[in-house]
């Protein structure tokens, strides 16, 4: 049975974990090791999801490997998981993604941000209700890759159906406005990471979506209890730590003037460094360089020591206890 409405929310209110998608060296999903990953970070205390994400190489699945691998990803967790399935493209291919994630018991639905060149933000307001007109299940739309009104945060708020909003603008000052305009009973996330974690609970985020915290969720949970308990010089001893790797995630790499274009992949990475499974990537992503390789082990090892002592030195001392 999928989690009920404020079940979500209250999942929504901590640490969503991407699940990336793991490809062989033919570039064929891996449905085992990406099983055995989500296992693993459940075991390691994570209880939100994002399975087909951006993060997950969604454009670079077509329709029948988005729903197989939200197939997985629900099979592969217990009852009290929670799974946001990402939904996007055309609202009849949206609609059909819907349906089918339905069918095999995701528990929300994530859209995507908006993938169209020309964009209006009351036909975009349409496209979720007629998304959420189709479904019961709860619907949190994912703002990225615009800069809309705060008139339209505050109204995205009031369609039904909509319980969560992973927001992921660098404005903060935006997403507090957003907050104030629209209804309270929807939960704000955090899109943007363990760096904006700050910031954004300042204004009212509830949880936030992991960084590093994809293949080190411990790093991720001490930051939410950090923040949950008001502790902001220890949420700012996590948050700083995260973000050495985090910043690689947003660079170019060789060869290319694009910002970002290493993020999923030093993910990968990274997953692979913390005994997990990354695997290869799909086009138009790139595998890391040579010397970008060497550049995530050395900023690996660096997570890995302040995790050591911050994390792990505190559950040694009995002054924090994890989530």
């Amino acid at each position: 049975m999928p989690l009920s409405t404020e079940a979500v929310q209250d999942h929504l209110r901590g640490v969503a974990v991407g699940l990336l998608t793991p490809f062989d060296a033919d570039l064929e999903i891996e449905h085992s090791k990406l099983e055995d990953n989500a296992r693993t970070l459940y075991g390691e205390g994570i209880r939100t999801f994002l399975a087909t994400a951006n993060i997950s190489e969604y454009h670079s699945l077509s329709q029948e490997e988005r729903i197989a691998v939200a197939e997985t990803s629900v099979d592969a967790l217990p009852e009290d998981a929670c799974v946001l399935a990402g939904v996007g493209g055309s609202t009849a291919d949206a609609t059909e993604l819907v349906r089918n994630y339905e069918r095999i018991g995701a528990d929300a639905m994530m859209i995507m941000p908006p993938d169209h060149t020309y964009l209006h933000e009351r036909g975009l307001l349409e496209y979720y209700r007629e998304l959420a007109a189709v479904t019961d299940r709860p619907l949190v739309p994912y703002v990225r890759g615009f800069d809309p009104s705060v008139e339209y945060l505050g109204d995205l708020t009031r369609i039904d159906g909509v319980v969560g909003i992973k927001y992921a603008l660098a404005d903060a000052v935006k997403l507090g406005a957003g907050i104030a305009a629209g209804d309270d009973d929807v939960v704000w996330v955090d899109g943007l990471a363990e760096p904006f974690a700050l910031s954004f609970w300042a204004e009212g985020a509830e949880g936030f979506s992991a960084g590093v915290s994809n293949f080190r969720p411990e790093i991720g949970l001490a930051l939410f209890d950090a923040l949950s308990a008001g502790d902001w010089e220890r949420a700012r001893a996590l948050r700083n730590a995260c973000l050495p790797y985090q910043n690689f995630r947003d660079e170019c790499g060789e060869n290319n003037e694009i910002a970002g274009a290493v993020s999923v992949s030093a993910v990968k990475k990274g997953l692979e460094l913390a005994g997990l499974y990354g695997g290869e990537v799909r086009e138009p992503i790139r595998p890391l360089s040579a010397d970008d390789e060497r550049r995530a082990e050395e900023l690996y090892g660096q997570l890995d020591d302040d995790i050591a002592s911050l994390v792990d030195g505190e559950r040694e001392s009995g002054s924090h206890e994890p989530s």
